[in-house]
């Protein structure tokens, strides 16, 4: 750890010319930043500076190499830098509890728990819904509310969104609004929404035109998985970003594997939905000839799930269509929504997928019986 003298002239940071890093000794008391150790010089005026890193004879200021904070594990969790508008070597920082604020949009059935668990691992979290009331449980606990998305922008290092449909991820992030026009340079930003893969590339593209960093990163795991923070996390974009904000991530899943450049997560998780849509019928089918042929239904859970017919989706939603407790941890409205992209990207790679359309059709009946926002385990009622 270095000692803190007294600011020196000649910072690389007031000079304009310093990469992003942190010495996690300082903090900027204006806005509640990192700064520093040595010169004081916040982590925002880095990041508001850091288009201008590569000038040619740019000034070296005080010339100590930044330290990347520690990570899950005490780890370090920076890696070389190789993006654009960074000087070669310089290490990305590790985005600890202590050197970020974390925005969160979104604070529905996931995002409330996603919201607690980056709270219990220490992260101060800002909050935007469209309604507070959604909110209010969270500023209760200790989250601090922004009445608009430019606010919220304002104040992170990280602005998180799980949001419903692609018009509202495409309104959150790229409207006149949104966080790309926004967000202050370098922020990280992370869409956990089930989106299109374009989608995600189109705001990969116009967040690094800003100097900024977009990540597409869908979840898996339905409310279970987000109150417990195991849920599955299906991420596409660079790998410097990608490994800085790994602490982050894995305060709310387990499973968290990078899939490629932008778009790749959300491919990844068309490839999730389009397995639970099948499955889903499956479960409901079985349960249903399960109970028409006099068996004690839950006892055939206990055989099956223990076989080669196990799933996510017949252990943890099959009894909850037993009991007829169909309240939403994923909407049916929803699904029919993933359902949509998935089959929209399959003809556009040129891939029959009768199985999927099948399960759309399905949902579809649902929701006009009044299903829409029920939990997708309400198929069950098409077959009781």
């Amino acid at each position: 750890m270095h000692r803190r003298p007294r600011r020196r002239e000649g910072c690389m940071i007031s000079s304009l010319s310093f990469a992003v890093g942190v010495y996690t000794s300082g903090t900027d008391r204006r806005r509640n930043l990192p700064a520093c150790g040595r010169c004081r010089a916040s982590l925002w005026r880095m990041e508001t500076m850091k288009t201008r890193m590569t000038r040619p004879g740019a000034a070296r200021g005080c010339g100590l190499r930044p330290r990347v904070g520690a990570g899950a594990g005490g780890r370090t969790a920076g890696r070389r830098a190789g993006v654009d508008g960074w000087r070669e070597g310089v290490e990305i920082m590790a985005l600890t509890p202590e050197n970020t604020v974390v925005g969160f949009i979104g604070t529905g059935v996931m995002g409330k728990s996603m919201v607690r668990n980056l709270m219990k691992a220490g992260y101060r979290v800002v909050v935007y819904n469209r309604s507070r009331e959604k909110a209010e449980e969270l500023l209760q606990e200790g989250a601090r509310w922004a009445e608009s998305i430019p606010e919220l922008a304002g104040q992170v290092q990280v602005a998180i969104t799980i949001v419903g449909y692609p018009k509202d991820v495409e309104e959150v992030y790229l409207g006149e609004r949104g966080l790309v026009l926004h967000a202050n340079p370098g922020t990280y930003l992370i869409d956990m929404t089930t989106s299109t893969p374009s989608l995600a590339e189109r705001i990969y593209q116009e967040a690094k035109a800003r100097g900024l960093h977009a990540l597409d990163a869908p979840v898996s795991g339905g409310d279970t998985g987000a109150r417990n923070g195991t849920l599955t996390i299906m991420v596409g974009g660079d790998e410097e970003a990608f490994q800085a904000v790994q602490p982050i991530l894995a305060a709310m899943g387990k499973n968290i594997i990078r899939q490629g450049g932008p778009g790749a997560g959300q491919h990844t998780k068309m490839c999730n939905q389009i397995t639970i849509a099948a499955n889903m019928i499956g479960v409901s089918e079985a349960l249903a000839y399960a109970v028409k042929a006099g068996l004690d239904p839950f006892r055939v859970l206990q055989s099956i799930e223990a076989g080669a017919a196990g799933s996510w989706s017949l252990s943890n939603l099959g009894p909850r269509m037993l009991k007829g407790d169909f309240a939403p941890g994923f909407y049916v409205k929803h699904m029919i929504k993933d359902i949509t992209i998935a089959l929209e990207e399959s003809r556009r790679i040129g891939l029959d997928t009768p199985g999927l359309a099948l399960a759309k059709s399905l949902y579809e009946k649902l929701a006009d019986q009044g299903g829409a926002e029920e939990g997708t385990q309400a198929l069950y009622r098409l077959y009781e």
